[in-house]
């Protein structure tokens, strides 16, 4: 009795690991071929006539794909582990098993079919031993397919893990031509031009975002055309400037106690602003204490204020298309596409220590601050 429960749990825990395992695998390949489908991007933007837009949608692909390699990654380790743990727990039993087996095959036929009891018993034994026999063979396949899984979850870790290596340099070779394309590009229109005298005055003497917000009315020189007046039932639906977790909510106060009107998006190093919607760039360049940060007004008396970037792109009064990027976040060491190792490490997926870079996104209209989740789709994973 004792036997045939210990294989009823070990064929459990086997169907329950064989699932995690068909999962993380099945993830791993869904994230190669992502990652691949991105690589294949990356060739065909060289040759694309709007080269920005098809870089823009190759750094998103890749973003993409690495999330997931690095999930499918995770998943993988976490089976493998669960497994292992799984096979060292029952190794009394797997002894046993061994045992029973190597008595049932040793021993002579006759002498195992005559029972002390005489032919009453030994019809029960034979009866018992009939129904045992192959449960015992499919606890001895269930083991043995327990550790093929081990080595095939630990194969699949060393061929994901070469994957993502590669897949870091491609995004970075796709970020740095990115770079080139738009310090080349000189198709974009302007609809106003700024004073960047006045406005480094402004800079210099405002002391919050809220005041400098409110004085970039002032710093118009010449304008050549006027603010668009809708966004055509957008608002709510607009896809966030980049790929992330919300890291805190406005109005919620941080760890000193300091709460903002804005909300704090957690991204990967190195990923890519963009803007949800067409807009027309107010300001780019360093401000205050938020690093760098661009200001783009997609309406009249409107603002998106996005703080925390590495790189920015444009100038002000330029008007630019929905999904047109405005920057990268840091993190990412020039030519390598990587960070700090620990943080490509895949086991730091999932825990949201990976996203270690963080966009402050604040949405202003008529000078008052709006809650962002009003205006920007926010019920999805990045």
């Amino acid at each position: 009795m004792r036997l045939l429960c210990s294989i009823a749990l070990v064929l459990g825990v086997w169907a329950n690991t064989g699932a995690a395992q068909s999962e993380a695998a099945e993830q791993a390949r869904l994230a190669a071929d992502a990652l691949d489908e991105a690589s294949q991007m990356l060739d065909r933007a060289d040759g694309a006539r709007n080269r920005v837009r098809a870089l823009t949608e190759t750094i998103q692909a890749f973003e993409t794909g690495l999330g997931a390699m690095r999930a499918g990654l995770r998943q993988a380790a976490i089976s493998e582990a669960q497994l292992t743990r799984s096979l060292q727990s029952r190794e009394d039993e797997v002894a046993d098993l061994l045992g029973v087996l190597q008595s049932m095959g040793g021993a002579p036929s006759p002498v195992m079919l005559l029972h002390p009891d005489g032919p009453l018993g030994t019809a029960r034994g034979g009866m018992l031993l009939a129904e045992l026999t192959p449960a015992l063979n499919r606890r001895a396949d269930a083991l043995r397919g327990d550790l093929e899984s081990v080595r095939m979850l630990r194969g699949l870790q060393a061929d994901a893990a070469a994957r993502l290596q590669d897949g870091l340099t491609e995004v970075q070779a796709a970020r740095t031509a990115l770079n080139q394309a738009m310090a080349n590009r000189t198709d974009l229109p302007m609809r106003f031009t700024a004073d960047p005298v006045r406005t480094g005055i402004l800079i210099a003497s405002t002391e919050t975002l809220q005041g400098f917000a409110s004085g970039l009315s002032e710093i118009i020189t010449e304008e050549f055309a006027p603010a668009p007046t809708t966004l055509n039932g957008q608002i709510g639906a607009l896809p966030l400037p980049a790929q992330g977790l919300i890291l805190r909510r406005a109005g919620e106060a941080d760890a000193a106690g300091v709460s903002r009107p804005g909300m704090i998006l957690a991204t990967r190093p190195g990923a890519i602003v963009t803007t949800p919607t067409a807009a027309t760039i107010r300001y780019t360049g360093p401000l205050l204490d938020f690093g760098n940060v661009v200001i783009l007004e997609p309406l009249a008396s409107t603002l998106f204020v996005f703080a925390g970037l590495e790189v920015v792109y444009g100038e002000a009064g330029q008007v630019i298309a929905e999904g047109t990027p405005v920057g990268l976040m840091g993190g990412a060491l020039p030519g390598t596409g990587t960070s700090d190792g620990a943080l490509l490490s895949p086991l730091r997926e999932g825990a949201g220590t990976e996203r270690s870079e963080t966009l402050y996104i604040e949405v202003r209209q008529d000078n008052t601050p709006q809650n962002p989740e009003i205006w920007f789709r926010t019920d999805e994973d990045g």
